[in-house]
């Protein structure tokens, strides 16, 4: 189980996060209200599938005793005009890799845990207390 608490701040939108050790911040951009103090939830969104894909990449590596030169993952959110998000994941991936094992590298990526939470169907229980 993975537990994050977010509680408000002394200002409109800011928030501390806390998962286990870890202490966060987060807020809204001004354009919502916010000061720009930290990222906003969806920025955390991102980071949480480039992290873990750039990890999840890493990890194959290492088993296979790959050792590249640069590895940066960047994630874009895009809402459609249908109200359907798009996450537009770009590795980049430098070292001497042939074409058969940068095709990997995709499999591999598709196959981080972060991207499978993202990819199916998911369930928000909410209750108050």
């Amino acid at each position: 189980m993975i537990q994050a608490t977010s509680t408000l701040g002394s200002t409109d939108f800011e928030m501390k996060i806390q998962i286990g050790k870890h202490t966060l911040f987060g807020d809204e951009p001004t354009s919502n209200g916010g000061q720009d103090k930290g990222p906003a939830p969806k920025e955390y969104l991102c980071a949480a599938l480039a992290s873990c894909t750039t990890a999840t990449l890493k990890m194959y590596m290492n088993h296979k005793k790959m050792v590249p030169t640069a590895l940066k993952v960047e994630v874009e959110l895009v809402t459609t005009e249908d109200k359907k998000n798009v996450f537009k994941r770009k590795l980049h991936i430098e070292g001497p890799f042939d074409e058969t094992q940068r095709e990997r590298f995709v499999q591999i990526a598709n196959a981080c845990p972060v991207h499978k939470i993202l990819a199916q169907a998911n369930t928000v229980e909410t209750s108050l207390v």
